[in-house]
């Protein structure tokens, strides 16, 4: 599948992001059969329901402990809603089993412009990054084409996007592959990669942006994060990421969208304290200090 822009496929940034990994191959059928204009909305009047994986941090887990989770509280709260989940691995099958079966009414991540589900407005944007030891010897480094990776050891997780672009740039020989489609109920490609660049096994961390944050963040000492975004061979590694609902529900997105526009400084500082690395359009990073100065 090609990417186009900003808009990645879902089978490719749902293994991301499942991992994130979002690792979401999910059918189809339930988006094709459903008629936004002769559908009735199912969206519980009182009870904001979510549609979340129970062991994906840093999204979401049974626990509550993820932004996802806690950007579900707030949503919630603002609707005067109670929270319920539905849970289900984020693999084969992930949004047919519950958007799709009306078991939830949002799911909190998902890649703009894909076509499973009806997306609302991009609430954040980011990018795969690298993630390396302070002692890496990589001061300074911007994409993939540093002449100084081809003597490392980089982790990647198969089949996603950035593989094409180490692959063009000769990083693969030395590469180490992590499974893209995994269940994260007993499995996490992220961990194991944070793990193996811990304990010097590989170099270099290839991760989906939230993920390679958030464990860089954890580490001690805490590990640098360099999104990539200034790659100039293979596919873009920046993408918008939005909620989804089912093609039917359209107030439900509008009310979304709405909630999107007057929380996004909410949202921001949120994703930044779970270490997500923010870009706007012109993939200029968005801090705590660049938002402490907007109007």
């Amino acid at each position: 599948m090609s990417f186009r822009d900003d808009s990645p496929g879902w089978r490719h940034l749902a293994g991301i992001v499942a991992l994130a990994l979002f690792a979401l191959a999910p059918a189809k059928g339930f988006s094709q059969a459903e008629d936004p204009g002769t559908s009735i909305e199912l969206v519980d009047p009182k009870v904001f329901r979510v549609c979340a994986d129970p062991r994906n941090l840093p999204f979401s887990n049974e626990k509550g402990e993820g932004f996802e989770n806690k950007l579900a509280e707030m949503f919630a709260k603002k609707l005067g809603k109670s929270i319920a989940y539905t849970f289900y691995p984020q693999a084969t099958g992930f949004v047919r089993m519950t958007l799709g079966s009306h078991r939830c009414d949002v799911i909190m991540g998902y890649p703009q412009g894909d076509d499973l589900a009806q997306g609302t407005n991009p609430y954040y944007r980011t990018a795969y990054a690298l993630v390396f030891k302070p002692s890496a010897g990589l001061d300074g480094i911007a994409t993939l084409g540093d002449e100084r990776l081809k003597e490392k050891r980089i982790g990647i997780v198969a089949g996603t996007p950035p593989a094409s672009n180490m692959a063009v740039n000769g990083l693969m020989l030395r590469a180490k592959p992590y499974p893209l489609v995994i269940d994260t109920r007993i499995d996490s490609s992220a961990q194991a990669m944070m793990k193996d660049l811990a304990d010097g096994t590989i170099d270099v961390a290839v991760l989906w942006g939230p993920m390679a944050g958030y464990y860089a963040k954890k580490a001690d000492p805490p590990m640098i994060v360099v999104p990539l975004t200034k790659e100039t061979t293979g596919p873009r590694l920046a993408f918008r990421i939005s909620m989804a609902v089912r093609p039917a529900d359209q107030e439900w997105k509008r009310a979304l969208n709405k909630l999107i526009a007057e929380s996004q400084p909410e949202i921001n500082r949120l994703l930044i304290d779970y270490g997500v690395p923010l870009l706007d359009e012109t993939d200029t990073p968005i801090t705590l200090e660049s938002l402490s100065k907007r109007p």
